[in-house]
């Protein structure tokens, strides 16, 4: 069976809200029912963390257990705009959202090294995994979380590009992966959408599960031209994620189909704050989350007779010994 990976974005309540300040953690009370589930199908989440969530203390005591027990994994998810040290990016950060890689390197180097610290004294484990906030990575990301220890990233979404999301408004917004390999690979230090050399020392890089339609990768212009959007969508939505919205539970499943076949591994990603109602824009009601938890229930289901849980961190071990294997052979 291959292996299926569950990435969490354990953040703050409606962040697409964008609040004036630092958000609420309430979510955090309603994530021991989600890992619940993934335990009654022995998946085994990762939940990449950001610094208001690291203080939430919900949260905390069920992933110190979660872990002891290697039922999860806790990973390492920067919000630049609230991990300290607080320097202020633009005129509003909270409204903002400055991507991490939009400040200067001695600020990254801080924020990184901070936040790797607090997880790491709070869980009590070292920080192997890794997701970029707003999923905005690049070169000198790379090499910082090299410096860390960390040894696995999942920032890459193949086929997507966030450089209409911006950031900083002076920025050139979010990064650009639609031509990113969409499997594993360690990334180059110096040019993160190319695989390392041999013998060099790498991240490994494990893209989200994503599928570009036959429109993004023939006639991306469709979407971007207006009088044609609604047009194009009608027919296909450009990219299809492992990642369960109301209604797309059809189309997941469909995905998840045609990756079980091509791809080694599964790679579903969920926001903690979607587990509570009114806490995303994507599941405002009670009913939604009701919803949202008979989907998960139906899609897990459907990924359990082909794949096995296993934690981003473990995966990368997996990789790195199958890949000295190889180089041995």
């Amino acid at each position: 069976m291959k292996p299926f990976i569950i990435t969490i974005d354990t953040e703050g309540d409606n962040l697409w809200g964008r609040h004036a300040g630092a958000p609420g953690t309430r979510n955090a009370e309603y994530i021991p029912r989600f890992q619940d589930l993934c335990d009654e199908f022995g998946f085994k989440p990762t939940y990449l963390t950001n610094w208001e969530m690291a203080h939430a203390q919900p949260f905390v005591h069920m992933a110190r257990a979660a872990i002891a027990e290697d039922r999860a994994e806790v990973g390492c998810h920067i919000h630049a705009w609230d991990s300290p040290p607080q320097v202020a990016r633009t005129a509003d950060d909270h409204r903002h959202h400055p991507y991490l890689i939009e400040y200067p390197d001695q600020v990254m180097r801080a924020k990184v090294a901070g936040h790797t610290q607090l997880l790491e004294d709070t869980f009590g484990c070292k920080m192997v995994s890794h997701r970029a906030g707003r999923w905005a990575m690049d070169e000198r990301y790379a090499r910082l979380l090299l410096e860390h220890g960390y040894t696995v990233d999942c920032s890459v979404t193949p086929g997507v590009s966030w450089q209409r999301q911006p950031g900083a408004p002076d920025g050139a917004g979010g990064s650009d992966y639609r031509h990113f390999p969409e499997q594993p690979y360690y990334m180059d230090p110096d040019n993160i959408a190319r695989p390392a050399r041999a013998g060099q020392r790498a991240l490994l890089q494990v893209p989200m599960t994503t599928r570009a339609s036959w429109i993004e990768r023939s006639a991306p212009q469709l979407y971007r031209i207006p009088v044609l959007r609604s047009l194009a969508y009608r027919v296909a939505e450009p990219v299809h994620w492992l990642r369960l919205k109301r209604n797309n539970l059809a189309s997941v499943l469909q995905l998840v189909q045609r990756e079980a076949v091509r791809s080694p591994y599964l790679e579903f990603m969920i926001h903690s704050s979607e587990f509570m109602p009114g806490g995303s824009p994507y599941f405002p009601g009670a009913h939604d989350i009701e919803q949202l938890f008979a989907d998960m229930r139906t899609l897990f289901a459907a990924i359990a007779r082909t794949h096995h849980g296993m934690t981003l961190g473990a995966f990368a071990a997996q990789w790195q010994a199958g890949s000295s294997s190889a180089e041995a052979a």
